[in-house]
């Protein structure tokens, strides 16, 4: 049973070790990542030098389980579009929403404008 989802924010706030990553590393093994949000995880990995295998291996090591996106979580991501519209959330911000919101675990993120949510979701800031 997992305990919360990743955002892609906070994932790489861990493997990057900025700020609130090393809160993120006791999680880690309890916890889940959509596929949408792996996506976003791998791509900004390789637009920062890094090969697509040395990507791979690294995130192995997290033991982060991924959750692929099916037709249940797109349309629990597309549902809160409404909801979510005036503060501008991405496909992969609703997609760990819908995730969260479909399993009944916290949501962590960086993502200070997701605080503001009011979706039946409990979000969990990683940075002070």
């Amino acid at each position: 049973m997992s305990e919360a989802v990743l955002d892609a924010s906070a994932l790489i706030a861990y493997l990057k070790s900025e700020p609130g990553g090393p809160a993120i590393a006791t999680i880690l093994p309890k916890s889940v990542i959509s596929s949408v949000n792996l996506t976003e995880v791998v791509t900004k990995m390789i637009d920062e030098g890094l090969s697509p295998g040395q990507v791979k291996e690294i995130f192995t090591e997290t033991s982060v389980a991924t959750v692929s996106f099916d037709e249940q979580q797109a349309f629990a991501a597309g549902e809160l579009r409404a909801s979510t519209r005036a503060l501008g959330l991405s496909l992969g911000d609703r997609a760990c929403l819908g995730l969260a919101r479909l399993l009944g675990v916290p949501a962590l993120t960086a993502d200070r404008k997701w605080s503001h949510l009011d979706i039946g979701v409990e979000v969990r800031q990683i940075r002070d």
